[in-house]
């Protein structure tokens, strides 16, 4: 004769199995799983802004000198003053342009793009050849 109480608890268990199985297999999981999906596109949206925001105030426009000079240099580096020589510049990429074509013009002389800093006294070296 088969045991009613036994059948119960057989049946209990399985059923309470399948409740522990899901909840701790799909619903947790999900839920779970929900939140830190979430939370890691807020982190990835909040680097990508970051990100942005410094590169947004390493590119913008700093204070750029209005005049560039060439200054020539020869094998002593002592600074000189060649004849027929244009020296005086007021953007960076044709001074930059004239001093790559009076390198290889005077290839014995080494030439320097300078402009003057905001004290009269300093000047910055932008390129050296």
């Amino acid at each position: 004769m088969p045991n009613p109480t036994k059948e119960f608890f057989g049946l209990f268990i399985g059923i309470l199995s399948n409740v522990f199985i899901s909840v701790f297999g799909q619903i947790i999981p999900n839920a779970v799983g929900g939140f830190f999906r979430e939370i890691a596109s807020a982190i990835i949206l909040i680097l990508a802004i970051g990100f942005a925001f410094t590169w947004f105030l390493k590119a913008r426009p700093h204070n750029r000198p209005e005049k560039y000079n060439v200054v020539v240099f020869d094998i002593n580096n002592q600074q000189i003053q060649l004849d027929g020589i244009r020296t005086e510049f007021r953007n960076h990429d044709v001074a930059w342009s004239f001093m790559k074509q009076y390198k290889s013009n005077y290839p014995m002389f080494n030439f320097a793009m300078v402009a003057d800093a905001k004290d009269a006294s300093k000047k910055t070296i932008f390129r050296y050849i």
